[in-house]
């Protein structure tokens, strides 16, 4: 995902301008970002961004711990909410995250220490992305990838993780022209790396 995207709507710009590729250290905005990231699986990013505000409220505002108590009546009032995605395996899904979202937690002291130990607390650059390259995932979004779904995650492929590690800023994948990769690369710690290094 190259940043030309972002010109396709007024939501689509201010979440590229202000978001997307950020380094995001807070568990509730990580829960977030993976509740979207999980939810687009099949559609496209323009629509999640939309509907972002109505997902929202139905999560509860990405309150991990009470998406994880959410039971058979929530999830019928979800299916049942005007504008929200219509997909009963994702909702359930979803509340099934939490709950592993919150063993994650538990073991590691948070969900930030968990998935930033993967690049050492700094965000990767990869070689050719500044470019253009265009890449849908790699070897460190499989790797998480598969290390998730051990973990009981669901729609978290390697494809959507590399998305998630885009969004969250563990890597920075907005072209060199973009204001904000220099941005990323001036205020927060970064490395570069190859994609099939780890």
């Amino acid at each position: 995902m190259t940043c030309n995207w972002k010109d396709s709507s007024k939501e689509m710009q201010a979440y590229h301008d202000t978001e997307w590729g950020v380094p995001t250290h807070d568990d509730q905005k990580l829960f977030e970002y993976l509740v979207l990231e999980s939810m687009q699986a099949g559609l496209s990013w323009e629509l999640i961004i939309r509907k972002r505000e109505t997902i929202r409220k139905c999560f509860c505002d990405f309150s991990v711990e009470k998406v994880a108590s959410l039971n058979t009546e929530d999830i019928d009032r979800i299916m049942r909410t005007d504008d929200m995605i219509k997909s009963l395996r994702k909702v359930t899904a979803m509340i099934s995250n939490a709950k592993a979202f919150m063993n994650v937690q538990q073991e590691f002291g948070s969900f930030d220490k968990y998935l930033w130990s993967y690049s050492n607390y700094k965000t990767i650059c990869y070689r050719g992305h500044e470019k253009g390259i265009d890449v849908s995932k790699n070897a460190l979004s499989e790797l998480i990838s598969k290390d998730l779904k051990k973990r009981g995650f669901k729609y978290i492929g390697p494809v959507i993780i590399y998305s998630y590690l885009q969004a969250c800023g563990m890597i920075n994948d907005h072209d060199e022209n973009c204001p904000c990769y220099q941005n990323i690369k001036k205020l927060y710690p970064c490395i570069t790396m190859d994609d099939r290094d780890i």
